[in-house]
């Protein structure tokens, strides 16, 4: 009979895995980079160098610049639908995860043109970003295309999906937007998760020094 120890979950003297073995500890956000979001310049960097890799790399740049522009977390963009979109009156239709509260977005030029685009070089499908499969994306292939796309910008700091979302909060409230215009355009239920924008925008600020 081996001689495996049994350990128990959550004691804060025994490892919580078998044979003795410690799983690497989770290395905190602040250490690995600076902050949570990205700036403009930097999604535009962004968005530049997906369209430079790899063979999908409109698709994979529509897909930042739509996340950017609408706030999207990684299980919105791989479930959003082309019956979600309006081309003909520039809308779409945002169906929230996380018990979030839906909202009809406006699309702009930029974005028109994006998906037109997509639409004729992928053909008839379901979702909007798609393998060459005709299947969605998966969250870990998402993960895989912005961390790749933020190697070659060269942002300086590891990258991943949600930092578009922030970018998008903290872009809105840079303007000027209202907090609670913020909240339903990002789908909050609860205003202090958009209050962390408004309270860090750099504007708040921009009468502390007269010269």
């Amino acid at each position: 009979m081996s001689k495996i120890a049994v350990l128990r979950v959550g004691d804060n003297n025994t490892p919580n895995t078998v044979n003795g073995k410690v799983p690497p500890r989770r290395v905190a956000n602040h250490v690995k980079r600076s902050r949570e979001h990205l700036t403009q310049s930097e999604v535009d960097r962004l968005i530049s160098a997906a369209k430079k890799v790899g063979r999908h790399g409109h698709r994979d740049s529509t897909m930042i610049l739509l996340a950017y522009r609408h706030g999207l977390r990684v299980s919105e963009l791989i479930s959003l639908r082309w019956d979600a979109i309006d081309l003909s009156q520039g809308i779409l239709h945002v169906t929230r995860a996380k018990n979030g509260n839906p909202a009809t977005h406006p699309l702009r030029g930029p974005e028109l043109r994006a998906l037109r685009r997509l639409q004729r070089d992928y053909g008839p499908s379901n979702y909007v970003l798609i393998t060459e499969r005709k299947g969605p994306l998966t969250t870990s292939t998402v993960r895989k295309i912005v961390a790749r796309a933020g190697e070659h910008a060269k942002i300086g700091f590891s990258v991943h999906p949600h930092m578009l979302r922030h970018a998008t909060g903290f872009k809105l409230a840079n303007d000027g937007q209202d907090t609670r215009a913020i909240q339903a355009y990002l789908g909050h239920c609860q205003i202090q998760h958009t209050t962390r924008y408004t309270e860090l925008a750099a504007n708040r600020f921009n009468d502390s020094w007269k010269d």
